[in-house]
């Protein structure tokens, strides 16, 4: 039996982050890449080309989500194992927030929002930087690629300019 999800979604592992149940979608609707903190890596590219080129997926989606314990954990310069490394690759979002943000921790909620939706951004564009294939298909306009932002006391999903 094939498979022809309509999108592909590069989500947080939180366990309150479904992107099949925030998108109200059934067993082979989407494919979905799940790391702490939403960002790509070459596995996650590679799977994002298989379901975007091969499998005929329409959209991609990278989507964060409010109260992050990842981006949290990058804002307090967290060292812990393996987890140290997986947080470095969301420094580069916490670096590019600009503003009056004080403290500049995981105390300040208004920070930790400002730095996930900075690092939905960024993963945007390492997503379209870092694969050819990616890019060709969304310069050719046959796929879709959009970042939203997963508010988890609402439920609601905002999609980023």
């Amino acid at each position: 039996m094939a498979q022809f999800p309509l999108a592909a979604i590069v989500s947080c592992i939180d366990s309150r982050v479904l992107p099949e149940t925030v998108f109200d979608q059934g067993i082979g609707d989407l494919f979905v890449a799940r790391v702490a903190g939403n960002f790509v890596n070459d596995d996650i590219l590679g799977s994002l080309e298989y379901a975007t080129k091969v499998a005929g997926a329409k959209l991609i989606i990278v989507m964060g989500h409010s109260g992050c314990g990842a981006v949290k954990g990058a804002c307090d310069g967290v060292e812990l194992g393996l987890l140290t490394g997986t947080l470095a690759k969301i420094m580069p979002a916490l670096d590019a927030v600009q503003g009056d943000y004080t403290p500049r921790d995981s105390s300040n909620p208004e920070f930790v929002q400002a730095v996930a939706e900075m690092n939905v951004r960024l993963t945007l564009s390492q997503l379209r930087e870092r694969s050819a294939v990616q890019r060709e298909l969304i310069d050719r306009s046959e796929i879709g690629l959009v970042g939203a932002m997963y508010d988890v006391r609402s439920g609601v999903v905002t999609f980023l300019d």
